[in-house]
């Protein structure tokens, strides 16, 4: 092989997951990316599994984490006008953190959160105050300065979306989940099953070196032609797999052949492990597309020996919250769908007997404005967001609560919270908890080293 040949093929399997621009429409192709099998094997018992939520459009924080004590809720009354929850609505979600909010103020989850109250009184959910992008700590002084470097193209939604996920603006080609799963591979017996996205594509879920292995609600995503007669033909669908697995002499068709060899063996494999397992006994409600994404992550949990996994990123989304309008009309039908979801989630990890070794967070674009446009918010910065797990110590809230107020201290305008807690700080810390040691930490969240504080203390 000569010089140029290397590099052309070094870089084509370096680019093996731009497959995953096919997106939604092609979610076979994504299958195709499947890596390698590890030569490790897992421990029994040695599991922990990742699961991020992402909200895509930007999600109110001012309607999802509300103020409750009465002068935090006056001020958030008037500045919210027509869209404010009226207070009586959110006595029984008010919160009693394990550890109290300075200056004796409170916060309720919305009503329709009201299957998260229970979870996160039982010390197993916790909310982190105004979490977003920085590229470094910044105060507002510095903001209004621009004396600092600041995440590029704040409030756009496809920008934000990928810095988010990966720390870098649209184009990424890797996430911190996907670099997470990257640092485990050789502790998968199956590394395909390392970074399993159960929503379509996302960049979050894209290594170095791991792919992401889409699945849809119902399972694996099988190659048609190939998994049932052929224009009524077993004989075409024979000919057809013989055709794109047969070894190949030119470089480029031997790669492919042999993705999609691991391909076909990958969705046969999923297979085979989720029709063994037992039914769920936790409910799941099959018209919430969110819960239904977070069953499937369930039963690929439950199937991790069977697959060969012992540390697993997944992604689920549910999209819908860009809402400058009809905010009161459809948000509150959007924050019952996440948490009834993340709920029966919850409680499918116990029933498992997993919930120890099973995290997931919510994410989103960016939170919204406090003021109101009339019927809707505007595109924020800084949000509220959760985590739950077996192994958080929640009951409480982890970092700085901000001041409610248009043009207050914590505020760019409108009531956009500039972060007080980096997205950087929040992938570390569940990096940590994954098992990434503090010197392949930057590998992951490349702008870590520009934080004093690297665990948010979301785990004992």
């Amino acid at each position: 092989m000569t010089r140029l040949q290397q590099l052309q093929r070094r870089e084509f399997l370096r680019r093996a997951s731009a497959v995953s621009v096919a997106g939604v429409a092609s979610p076979w192709a994504l299958n195709l990316a499947a890596i390698g099998e590890a030569a490790a094997a897992t421990q029994p018992g040695d599991y922990k599994a990742l699961v991020c939520v992402f909200l895509y459009g930007g999600n109110d924080y001012g309607n999802t984490v509300v103020p409750y004590d009465s002068a935090s809720y006056q001020a958030y009354a008037t500045i919210r006008q027509s869209l404010a929850t009226p207070r009586e609505q959110l006595a029984a979600t008010a919160l009693t953190p394990s550890v109290p909010l300075p200056g004796g103020r409170q916060l309720a989850l919305a009503p329709q959160l009201t299957k998260l109250k229970p979870i996160f009184d039982a010390g197993k959910l916790g909310v982190l105050l105004n979490v977003g992008t920085l590229v470094q700590p910044t105060t507002l002084a510095q903001y209004k300065a621009q004396s600092v470097p600041l995440p590029p193209k704040l409030f756009s939604h496809n920008d934000q979306q990928s810095v988010w996920q990966a720390s870098n603006p649209e184009g990424a080609t890797s996430g911190w989940g996907g670099r997470i799963g990257d640092q485990f591979l050789a502790s998968n017996g199956n590394a395909t099953f390392s970074c399993v996205n159960v929503s379509g594509n996302a960049v979050f879920m894209s290594g170095q070196q791991a792919v992401q292995y889409q699945m849809s609600t119902n399972g694996a995503v099988a190659i048609n032609g190939i998994s049932r007669p052929l224009f009524g033909s077993q004989a075409c669908a024979d000919a057809l797999r013989g055709l794109i697995t047969a070894p190949r002499t030119h470089w480029m068709e031997q790669e492919l052949n042999r993705v999609l060899s691991r391909s076909i063996g990958a969705q046969s494999a999923v297979a085979s492990a989720l029709s063994s397992l037992p039914a769920l006994k936790t409910s799941f409600d099959t018209a919430n597309s969110l819960a239904m994404q977070l069953q499937m992550v369930a039963r690929m949990i439950a199937a991790r020996q069977a697959l060969g996994a012992a540390r697993q990123v997944f992604f689920v989304s549910l999209g819908g919250f860009d809402l400058h309008d009809f905010l009161l009309a459809q948000h509150p039908g959007l924050l019952s769908s996440m948490g009834d979801a993340l709920s029966s989630f919850y409680n499918a990890t116990v029933e498992l007997g997993v919930a120890n070794q099973v995290t997931a967070f919510t994410a989103s674009d960016f939170g919204r404005t406090l003021s109101s446009n009339g019927d809707g918010s505007d595109h924020g910065w800084g949000s509220h967001h959760f985590v739950l797990g077996g192994a958080v110590q929640g009951g409480r809230f982890w970092g700085q609560l901000p001041v409610v107020a248009v043009n207050g201290p914590d505020d760019v305008g409108q009531g956009r919270l500039l972060p007080s807690t980096a997205v950087d700080q929040l992938g570390a810390t569940l990096a940590r908890w994954m098992g990434v040691s503090a010197s392949e930490l930057p590998r992951v969240m490349p702008q870590i080293g520009n934080y004093s504080l690297k665990d948010l203390g979301l785990f004992a």
